[in-house]
């Protein structure tokens, strides 16, 4: 699976910003897809994941509330909508796929990768 990840930029705290992952190279049904993100300096850390079918998503603490994953298996595409975001979420995003029904918070369970796209909140 190759993916590309896309939508990040510069914005204010408070403000929301689309995240979009398009997926290609092999069946996008047959994975969860997880986003996780690292800010500089620190671990690459889990943000959240949706199951293959969509029916199952799972947060992070800190993004509870405030994000939302949804994906488009016709169109093999994911979307991580981030609402009231803060400085603290400044980070590079990155998309990934688990070849599993649920997906997983550990990053060490993915099989492929995106590139990551880089949001940036000024406070």
């Amino acid at each position: 699976v190759q993916l590309q990840a896309s939508g990040g930029g510069l914005v204010q705290a408070g403000d929301s910003l689309r995240l979009s992952c398009a997926a290609s190279g092999r069946t996008f049904g047959n994975y969860a897809m997880g986003w996780f993100r690292q800010a500089p300096g620190k671990e690459r850390e889990f943000v959240g994941v949706i199951s293959r079918s969509a029916g199952s998503t799972y947060y992070a603490d800190s993004v509870k509330g405030r994000f939302t994953i949804s994906r488009d298996n016709a169109e093999n595409t994911v979307y991580l909508q981030m609402n009231s975001l803060k400085p603290e979420d400044t980070a590079v995003y990155y998309c990934a796929a688990d070849f599993a029904r649920y997906g997983s918070s550990s990053s060490t369970e993915y099989d492929y990768w995106g590139q990551g796209t880089l949001v940036t909140v000024s406070s």
